[in-house]
């Protein structure tokens, strides 16, 4: 298990790399530039020029590249265009925002999907088992971005049982010494403002929640119901033990390997399916900052934040594949 982890890691450096230059190749290639952004279409070549050479847009491309992964390797990723703050302090400022999101999201499809594919295996064929298949193919058909206006304009503008948008009431004193609303207001003690917190987080986590609930049911559902057909589910019937224990032992802990490597892929996708939610819900998250980074052709943020999240997505990945070893003895990962 050691080797194999650690041979893993010795990979991480290689993809990065890859998409390093990847990814450098592909913000030079969208339309404009960030001088554009910053000046206007209308303004001068004198001006456009002397904020290229501000900015080292005007040397050779293999020299930018160096000195982007030089900095990189230090986890130096330059300045913001936009705020021209290091990119290393607006992600230690938005991305707590997209995490509690990103976690609050995932808790919920976990919650959720797994007791419902579970119930609907064993109902094969009944009412909960169609209502499920159907509703699972609404949370896939359903575009991320249309289901948060749905949400916040019912149970926001409508009914007004939730706030419209941001983290928290702008009015609320709170102090939040680690970034995350929810746990400042419990370690602070403040109470009222992490319950503030926790409601300005339902909707964006609803809707963020909706693709992965709706893929965690459809996985969960096929792989009980693969299990439930083997000889050692029928046997455990037959010698007439509690259907407790049956489920615990011998049918979910054998149909987990599937959901567990959907439930890690899904982690790492929820990043990616924040922009469009916390967009609509002015979620000051990481999300929300890259959508406005795209728009504004600011390299340093696109190419700084997107190697972050990728890096985060291949160690999910790989505490996936270490715990299959746990779920299963069976399995040995070497």
């Amino acid at each position: 298990m050691l080797k194999f982890v650690v041979r893993r890691l010795l990979l991480l450096g290689p993809i990065l790399l890859g998409l390093s230059v990847l990814l450098f190749f592909w913000v030079r290639a969208l339309p404009g530039g960030p001088a554009v952004a910053l000046l206007g279409e209308r303004a001068t070549p004198e001006s456009l020029a002397r904020v290229e050479q501000l900015y080292g847009l005007d040397q050779p491309w293999y020299v930018q590249y160096s000195k982007f992964l030089t900095r990189a390797v230090q986890l130096d990723f330059g300045n913001s265009t936009q705020t021209n703050r290091p990119v290393t302090e607006e992600m230690a400022r938005t991305f707590p925002a997209t995490f509690e999101l990103a976690v609050a999201a995932l808790l919920l499809a976990v919650a959720v999907g797994i007791p419902l594919g579970y119930l609907a295996a064993r109902h094969y064929g009944r009412w909960l088992d169609n209502l499920s298949v159907t509703g699972s193919l609404l949370g896939v058909a359903i575009p991320v971005f249309f289901l948060a206006y749905i949400l916040k304009y019912v149970f926001a503008v409508r009914l007004g049982w939730f706030p419209t948008q941001g983290r928290q009431d702008p009015r609320m004193d709170a102090d939040h010494p680690t970034g995350l609303y929810v746990l400042d207001g419990i370690l602070t003690g403040n109470l009222e403002a992490s319950w503030d917190a926790v409601m300005h987080l339902v909707l964006p986590a609803f809707a963020l929640a909706s693709i992965p609930l709706a893929i965690i049911v459809r996985i969960t559902r096929a792989s009980v119901l693969d299990v439930v057909h083997e000889d050692y589910v029928r046997t455990a019937e037959a010698k007439g033990l509690w259907e407790r224990t049956i489920t615990r032992r011998h049918v979910l802990r054998n149909a987990l390997l599937p959901v567990v490597t959907v439930v890690g892929l899904q982690a790492g996708l929820l990043f990616s399916g924040a922009i469009l939610t916390e967009t609509v819900f002015a979620f000051d998250g990481v999300g929300r900052f890259v959508a406005e980074a795209i728009s504004n052709r600011d390299y340093a943020v696109l190419q700084g934040f997107i190697l972050v999240i990728a890096a985060l997505y291949v160690l999910i990945n790989l505490a996936v594949d270490v715990s299959y070893g746990l779920i299963d003895p069976r399995v040995r990962v070497k």
